[in-house]
């Protein structure tokens, strides 16, 4: 039979507080919901409740009880950041980990480890002894069901180890309901009727608890009877980086800063999927022919804002362009081939998500201040856009015209949505087919896959007044479900890709 162990935190919003605060060790500390006199006591330390205070009191009578009595709030966004490290830690000792839903729990496997530690009981010690590195003091229960080792992880400290299942139950059927994370009104109703414990709990029919108690304790009652040791342990979130090698050396601050934006942009929108914000961005460029630089930049506070993050990015990248050391002279000068991005995360705020999830209104001024920059410094036909005019051939049906400002567009409602043509500036030459069926014919190599259907001709000839031209187009569906638009040049006997329809 597998066995499992229990890691618990015990109180762990009140030790995150006093982590924080390690002058009020030793003195009755509470954590209040919320900073105000009329708040509820959450969360009390053992000088407190020397002192009279209780969980749920009211600030203010707490402190008629206790005058000396330390308070503060920690916010969810703050345990759950403390889960998530207190997770990441756990992973150094075994790969299976389920948390729990009570903060500062979880259950780990155990599968596997007896070649890496000599017993169980030392196994457990380096958790504890790892998790006191951080301030944090730490239970672990070692047995063969989640409620067992639970439930005597509430009432142990340190280690405790079953080495039979009936042990476990016994003790875990010993266990006050006041241990429990039971609602205080459901856990005092249950208490005029003398049942204070596990034990007593279990002796009541399941059907009768949840009729006249509600899921709470029905729920409580199925998981003492169940016998699964298999685990759901939580997917180790992988790292979000970006890493993006640039055609030819890059010494222009601006243009570096664009590929920065360019990559920053969708990292931050799966950090804010994942419900996470930017607490730090580590950078890594390769320089031509000077190899790597590590470098890394980090918010006042963690941030889903790209214009926050790439102002210091921007200069961070100014600081290497100035600097005097002729090495790094040398290196900036010698101009940026690779850049690497990596994102170090943290829960963010439901501020912060509301924000990220907010799409930015279109501002057609600071639009067309940036084409303005680009117009002065490329020249007045560097900002074009395309217009639809008569021509003969498919690439003469587009003309380039200037752009002297934006304008918001005006979308008209169509009954059914049309497939888009996008048609290549410059046709490119592509593979020509082996056979005069085109079967098995690879157009884009395999990654596309073979044609499987070809459409077509459609002829396009003439042209007689600038160059002749002859062309058979045909609408070609590969295999992966593209559908590419190619010509056969009747007088070139080549065939061209020109454009791809989407």
């Amino acid at each position: 039979m597998d066995r499992l162990a229990c890691v618990n935190v015990p109180e762990f919003p009140m030790q995150i507080l006093l982590r924080d605060h390690p002058e009020w060790r030793g003195t009755p500390a509470a954590v209040l919901e919320e900073d105000r006199p009329q708040s509820p006591v959450v969360w009390v330390n053992d000088h407190a409740r020397r002192a009279g205070v209780r969980p749920g009191m009211r600030f203010a009578a707490a402190l008629a009880l206790s005058p000396t009595l330390n308070t503060g709030c920690v916010s969810p966004v703050h345990i759950a950041q403390e889960q998530d490290r207190l997770i990441a830690r756990l992973r150094k000792f075994t790969p299976d980990i389920e948390p729990a839903d009570e903060p500062g729990m979880c259950w780990v496997g155990l599968t596997g480890l007896e070649h890496l530690y000599p017993s169980p009981e030392r196994w457990a010690d380096a958790i504890r002894a790892d998790l006191q590195e951080t301030g944090m003091q730490a239970t672990v229960v070692i047995g063969f069901t989640r409620f067992g080792t639970y439930a005597v992880a509430q009432i142990s400290q340190g280690t405790r180890i079953f080495h039979d299942p009936a042990d476990e139950r016994t003790a875990a059927m010993d266990v006050p309901l006041a241990r429990l994370a039971l609602a205080p009104e459901l856990r005092d109703t249950l208490a005029k009727l003398d049942v204070t414990t596990v034990r007593a709990l279990v002796r009541l029919p399941e059907a009768g608890l949840l009729e006249r108690f509600g899921v709470e304790p029905y729920r409580l009652h199925q998981a003492v009877g169940a016998r699964s040791t298999a685990l759901r342990p939580s997917a180790e979130p992988l790292p979000v980086r970006a890493r993006r090698t640039l055609d030819t050396p890059e010494t222009d601050l601006s243009r570096c800063l664009f590929v920065f934006k360019q990559m920053l942009d969708p990292m931050l929108a799966t950090l804010a999927a994942r419900g996470a914000a930017l607490a730090a961005l580590g950078i890594r460029l390769k320089f031509d022919r000077h190899g790597w630089q590590a470098d890394h930049v980090r918010p006042a506070a963690p941030t889903l804002d790209s214009v926050q993050v790439l102002d210091l990015v921007r200069l961070r990248l100014e600081t290497v362009r100035l600097s005097q050391a002729p090495a790094e002279a040398q290196r900036a000068a010698a101009g940026i081939v690779d850049i690497e991005l990596t994102a170090e995360a943290v829960l963010a705020t439901h501020e912060q998500l509301r924000f990220f999830g907010v799409h930015p209104h279109r501002d057609l001024a600071a639009g067309n201040r940036a084409l303005a920059r680009l117009r002065a410094e490329l020249g007045e036909q560097a900002v074009v856009r395309a217009r639809l005019r008569d021509g003969h051939l498919p690439e003469s049906h587009v003309t380039w015209e200037p752009v002297a400002a934006l304008t918001l567009p005006r979308p008209t409602l169509v009954p059914q949505r049309t497939l888009v043509r996008r048609i290549w500036t410059h046709p490119v030459p592509v593979a020509t087919a082996t056979t005069r069926q085109h079967d098995g014919w690879l157009i884009l190599g395999t990654a596309y896959g073979a044609v499987d259907d070809l459409l077509g001709p459609y002829v396009v000839s003439g042209g007689w007044w600038v160059r002749e031209v002859d062309r058979a187009y045909h609408f070609a569906q590969t295999r992966r479900g593209d559908l590419l638009w190619v010509y056969h040049d009747r007088r070139r006997r080549r065939w061209f890709l020109h454009g791809q329809v989407e």
